[in-house]
């Protein structure tokens, strides 16, 4: 199954079953964190009923598309890929990376759509993407095992977590965050597809799906979901640990090795940052595609003056 998202002629939100290049419309009011809390059931129930009963049917092309889930109980997001962590701290890696997943907590506050025009953070100007895959938490579990965590995932989306390099340098150097450098946007979709379709693609650590990223039309950068260090299964588990993942909570699984600007920089490459007209495209094989064009960002608010000698 493939959900979607979408803002309907009537104004409201709704939810919609995709089938090829339709979708099949929800009633007003039904959302996708509504149908999740089983072993998927309550998908599986609701799709047969929108497939004989659709309360609107649409072509997907044209549509406006919102975030799947758009206000997530919570966002964890990984560093599971290990050609990420060489390409941007170099050799050795810490080995405590090895030992388990780590992860910091994004704002639910700041998800935009697939296709949503992206702004600046304020007083950024080192705009960088992040090209990743995000897991939907699907039902509530304390202290998994990684195969228990496995059945707990309803579904995986393309993610892209926004980020303001310099506003991220400076907090970090105060051994805090990423914080307002991560916080402004992260997009997820454009669709919500349930792990049965991909899984003949299964594979070593997660599914072997080709991960590629472009800016104004031109490739830069990209890798395979099959090149995970930590598997979803590995990081759900570690997020329950002495705690509770609730359903629709979204699980990142950090960027693909070459899936940032940074990287490209840290390797001597001459890649300038993200600036306002810019478009990105960030394409993951059987889930889909977010695209983004860049727009300029509101100035940052002063705090106080700076503090003089």
């Amino acid at each position: 199954m493939r959900w979607c998202t979408y803002a309907s002629s009537d104004g409201t939100d709704r939810l919609g079953l995709v089938e090829g290049t339709r979708v099949l419309g929800l009633e007003a009011g039904v959302r996708l964190v509504d149908l999740l809390g089983d072993d998927g059931d309550r998908l599986r129930t609701t799709a047969a009923s929108a497939r004989t009963r659709p309360a609107e049917e649409l072509e997907m092309d044209g549509l406006m598309l919102r975030a799947p889930i758009a206000v997530p109980p919570s966002v964890r997001d990984f560093l599971s890929f290990e050609g990420h962590i060489r390409n941007t701290r170099g050799d050795p890696v810490d080995p405590g990376w090895y030992e388990q997943p780590v992860f910091y907590f994004s704002n639910p506050a700041g998800v935009i759509g697939p296709h949503d025009d992206v702004a600046i953070a304020p007083g950024s100007s080192e705009w960088d993407y992040e090209l990743e895959v995000a897991a939907v938490v699907g039902r509530p579990g304390s202290d998994l095992t990684a195969d228990e965590a496995e059945s707990h995932i309803a579904g995986y989306m393309v993610m892209c977590d926004f980020s303001a390099r310099d506003l991220q340098r400076r907090e970090m150097a105060q051994g805090l965050g990423p914080a307002k450098g991560k916080d402004s946007a992260t997009s997820f979709g454009p669709v919500m597809v349930t792990p049965d379709e991909l899984e003949p693609r299964r594979s070593r650590r997660a599914f072997d799906l080709a991960m590629d990223v472009s800016v104004n039309g031109r490739h830069a950068g990209g890798g395979s979901l099959d090149d995970l260090y930590w598997s979803f299964g590995d990081m759900v588990a570690y997020a329950s640990r002495g705690t509770t993942v609730r359903p629709g909570d979204i699980i990142g699984s950090g960027t693909v090795g070459t899936g940032c600007i940074l990287e490209h920089r840290r390797l001597g490459r001459d890649v300038g940052w993200l600036s306002p007209g810019d478009v990105v495209e960030l394409e993951v094989e059987l889930i889909g595609t977010l695209r983004h064009r860049v727009r300029a960002g509101r100035p940052a608010v002063a705090l106080r003056p700076p503090r003089t000698s």
